[in-house]
C-alpha cells in the first residue's frame, strides 16, 4: 500500500520556494480563499487591463509569477532548468485563449510546432500541448459536432483546422514528443474527439504520441473510451488518453439546464470522483494499448494510481505512466512523487500578461469553488512556514 502520509512532506514539497517566494504564496491561497475577494478582484482586473492601466507590474509580481512561468519560452527556461533538477518534467503551454481569425489560428499552430521542435532537444520537456479552439473557431466545432450542414466557406475552413492539426501531428510524430491535445466544452468535443480519433490511428501505430483528454466529471467518458478502445485494437494502433476531472462544470449544467437537455456532468463530486477512479483502473489494465498521463490534484487518486502499480508490478517509472499538476499548485503531490522516481510533470503556462488573464481568472475561481484544495494548500504552507521559523 502507499504511504498515505507521503504528500505532507513539506519540506520536500516547498524545497524551490525560498522565504518570500513561500510568503506570497500563502498570501495568494489566502486571498483566493475569500470568494468576494476573488470577484471583486478579476473584475478590477479586467477593468484596469481594459483601460490599459499599468496595472501588468502588479499581476506579474504576484498572482502571474506564481501561476505561469513567464511572457515567453526564455522567460520559462530557468523554471524548466529548477524543476528539471528535482526530478519534474515541463509542458510548456502558450495559455492564449479565444482566438477566432484565421492567421491567430495559424499563429497558434507555428507556436506549437516551434515549441515541440524546441522539446525535441530538452530532455526536461517530453510533451507539447494545445487547445481545440486555438486552432480554429469555436462555432465551427460546435457545428462540426452537431452535424450541421457546413456551408462553402465553412468546410474550407473546417479543412484549415485538419490540416493544422495534422500538420503539429506530423511534427510530433518526427520529433518523438508526446503531444497533449486539451478537452473543452462537450457541445464541440464530438467534433475535436473525432479529429483526435484521425491523428491517433494515423501517428499512434507503434506507440502513443497523441493524446486526447478525458473530462472524467463527463458520465459518458468511460463508454466513450471502451468503445475507442476497442476501434483501436481492430486497426491496431494505441490509445493515449490524459485525464482529468474537468473545468467547465458550472457552464454545462447551466446550458444544459437553458436549453433542457441531460446534463453530461456527473450528478455529484463523489460520482466524479469514482468515474475517474474507474476510468484510471481500466486504463492501467490496459496499459499495453494505452498510455496515461494522470492529470490530477486530487491525492486519494494519486495514492490509489500508486497502489495499482505496486500491485501490478509496475514501475514507477514507467514510461507509459505519467502523473501531471499545474504549475503553482499541488506542490505536495508533485515533488513527493519525484523524489520516489515516479514520473512528474508540471504543466506550466506562459505568454503575454494580458492574454494569460482567462486562465489565471479561472485558476481563482477554480481553487475558491474548490473549497478544500485551498484550505489544503494553505493549511501545507502554514506548516513550512512554521518549520522554517517565518
Amino acid at each position: 500500500m502507499a504511504n498515505n502520509r507521503l504528500f505532507d512532506n513539506t519540506e520536500i514539497a516547498f524545497k524551490l520556494k525560498n522565504d518570500s517566494e513561500l510568503e506570497r504564496a500563502y498570501f495568494l491561497f489566502k486571498m483566493i480563499s475569500k470568494e468576494p475577494l476573488v470577484r471583486i478582484g478579476t473584475a478590477v482586473t479586467k477593468f484596469a487591463l481594459d483601460l490599459h492601466l499599468p496595472v501588468e507590474g502588479l499581476i506579474r509580481s504576484t498572482v502571474f509569477d506564481h501561476f505561469c512561468g513567464g511572457v515567453n519560452e526564455k522567460d520559462c527556461m530557468p523554471v524548466i532548468d529548477r524543476l528539471e533538477a528535482a526530478g519534474v518534467y515541463s509542458v510548456l503551454d502558450f495559455s492564449v485563449e479565444g482566438k477566432d481569425e484565421d492567421g491567430q489560428c495559424n499563429a497558434a499552430m507555428e507556436k506549437v510546432i516551434e515549441l515541440t521542435r524546441f522539446a525535441e532537444h530538452k530532455s526536461a520537456m517530453p510533451f507539447s500541448v494545445f487547445k481545440p479552439t486555438g486552432l480554429g473557431r469555436f462555432r465551427t466545432w460546435q457545428k462540426v459536432t452537431e452535424n450541421k450542414e457546413l456551408t462553402s466557406q465553412e468546410k474550407a475552413e473546417w479543412e484549415r483546422i485538419v490540416n493544422r492539426y495534422d500538420k503539429i501531428c506530423q511534427v510530433a510524430y518526427d520529433c518523438d514528443v508526446v503531444l497533449l491535445i486539451d478537452a473543452e466544452e462537450s457541445w464541440m468535443q464530438d467534433a475535436a474527439d473525432a479529429l483526435c480519433e484521425r491523428m491517433m490511428e494515423k501517428y499512434n501505430k507503434e506507440k502513443a504520441i497523441v493524446f486526447n483528454t478525458l473530462q472524467c466529471y463527463r458520465w459518458d467518458r468511460m463508454d466513450y473510451m471502451k468503445k475507442l478502445h476497442a476501434r483501436a485494437k481492430a486497426k491496431g494502433y494505441k490509445l493515449g488518453f490524459k485525464i482529468v476531472r474537468g473545468a467547465y462544470l458550472e457552464k454545462e449544467n447551466d446550458r444544459a439546464e437553458e436549453k433542457g437537455y441531460r446534463s453530461p456532468i456527473c450528478e455529484n463530486k463523489v460520482a466524479t470522483n469514482e468515474n475517474f477512479n474507474q476510468v484510471m483502473a481500466y486504463i492501467f489494465d490496459h496499459l499495453d494499448d494505452i498510455h496515461l498521463f494522470l492529470g490530477t490534484h486530487n491525492e486519494d487518486s494519486c495514492y490509489q494510481a500508486m497502489d495499482i502499480m505496486e500491485a501490478q508490478g509496475i514501475s514507477k517509472n514507467d514510461p507509459r505512466v505519467w502523473f501531471g499538476q499545474l504549475y503553482g499548485m499541488s506542490d505536495h503531490i508533485s515533488y513527493n512523487l519525484a523524489v520516489l522516481d515516479y514520473n512528474v510533470a508540471k504543466y506550466i503556462p506562459f505568454g503575454p500578461v494580458k492574454d494569460v488573464m482567462p486562465y489565471l481568472i479561472r485558476r481563482a475561481e477554480e481553487n475558491t469553488s474548490v473549497a478544500g484544495q485551498t484550505s489544503r494548500e494553505l493549511d501545507l504552507l502554514k506548516r513550512e512556514k512554521k518549520r522554517r521559523g517565518i
